[in-house]
């Protein structure tokens, strides 16, 4: 009989998932539902390949996984046939906690974040699978007495992020995505329980670093990209309120029940967890897009033109600065937009947006990657003299608006 379940996956070749645990949970409902989630929500707008689903990343990262798992044993390091199944069952279900669209809705619809609901996911599959995921959840939750079990799947240097690098460069098209996997995982090894990278691997590792902030700022906060998403927030906020005030707006089923339940919390889920997981379960990319074109022709005129314009790509401008706004620009702007023909009336209130977004390359603040010397000492990546990697934090406010 086969032990194994092939999948021909476009970034690794062939993946092979071991019948029995691993291979029914991809199986089942819960699982097959990120299908049906896009990994990089909206950005196929700028980049039109990256049409890839969480899916696809999940036995990514399972394969990742596997690989990471044959290295570390062929060093000597102990990892039972137990603790080898856990942790890929662990990174395998990592995201299935994710809703429409990834990260863009993940506090719109509900105001819990994916890995809680991840969490919930696994413990309500734990019950349906006899208790054969308890050991995944320690791992999960950073609980194992082994800590590496745990680093390997949420870290720095996880295979979350070596998959998702890999795959969002391939499906887009961005080199500058682009890393060593093969050469990372080789070096990987563990000290006192610890996961290290050997000192050869430091190049690797700055390499796979830089490309994670090249990929930030190219790909994840495009301009255009993030302009679409507020656009699709808008949309859900605005419908949101309107079904508050008792208008009837048509929707799926699934979706009705979201924006009827407003601002459901963590409280929510874990109180109410196996009627309200049964719902989320079904929520998907294809029902927001089915009622964004609905909203396209609705009567309210903010809802309608934010729909008409995020369905037929006639997105906002989105500007970038590295300081916040002049209160007098973004007044400037307000006001050229109210009195703009075209669009809704007192459209400035609604359709102008301002934030700001950040992103951290690497962080010397939790959670190091740390780097075994050949002199034996363990070193943190940002105490490497030579190393060019810079802890520090990057911050863009932006500004984003109809165009005029």
């Amino acid at each position: 009989m086969k032990s194994h379940k092939i999948f021909n996956d476009p970034v690794y070749g062939f993946i092979q998932v071991p019948y029995g645990t691993l291979f029914d949970l991809v199986e089942h409902p819960f699982f097959q539902r990120l299908r049906r989630i896009k990994q990089l929500s909206l950005t196929h707008y700028v980049y039109p390949g990256a049409l890839h689903t969480r899916f696809h990343h999940a036995l990514g990262a399972l394969h990742l996984m596997r690989q990471t798992i044959a290295t570390l044993r062929a060093k000597g390091i102990d990892i039972s046939s137990e603790e080898s199944e856990a942790v890929q069952i662990a990174i395998l279900l990592h995201d299935i906690g994710h809703g429409p669209f990834s990260h863009t809705l993940e506090h719109t619809l509900i105001k819990v974040h994916h890995e809680e609901l991840s969490l919930l996911f696994m413990e309500k599959l734990n019950e349906e699978f006899n208790g054969e995921l308890a050991l995944a959840m320690e791992i999960f939750q950073g609980r194992y007495h082994k800590p590496f079990l745990a680093q390997l799947v949420s870290s720095q240097l996880d295979m979350d992020r070596m998959d998702y690098l890999n795959r969002d460069s391939y499906f887009t098209g961005v080199s500058e995505g682009v890393i060593g996997y093969h050469r990372i995982i080789k070096m990987l090894t563990v000290h006192e329980g610890e996961l290290v990278v050997e000192e050869k691997g430091i190049y690797s590792i700055e390499r796979f670093l830089t490309a994670r902030r090249l990929m930030y700022w190219q790909v994840y906060l495009h301009k255009t990209v993030l302009a679409a998403e507020l656009m699709l927030i808008k949309i859900m906020e605005r419908a949101k309120e309107l079904i508050s005030k008792g208008h009837l707006l048509p929707a799926p089923s699934v979706l009705r029940y979201f924006l009827e339940n407003r601002d459901l919390s963590s409280t929510d889920f874990h109180t109410k967890r196996d009627e309200l997981l049964q719902v989320f379960s079904r929520l998907d990319d294809t029902d927001i897009a089915a009622a964004v074109k609905e909203w396209q022709d609705n009567e309210d005129p903010n809802l309608s033109f934010l729909a008409r314009g995020l369905a037929n790509r006639r997105l906002f401008r989105l500007e970038f600065s590295y300081e916040p706004f002049a209160k007098e620009y973004v007044e400037s702007i307000r006001k050229k937009i109210n009195e703009a023909p075209g669009l809704p009336p007192s459209a400035a209130d609604q359709l102008v947006i301002e934030g700001k977004e950040t992103n951290t390359s690497y962080s010397a603040y939790k959670d190091e990657i740390s780097i075994l010397m050949k002199s034996g000492k363990v070193l943190p990546m940002s105490e490497l003299s030579d190393s060019t990697v810079s802890p520090r934090m990057f911050t863009k406010y932006y500004l984003c608006y109809p165009k005029i």
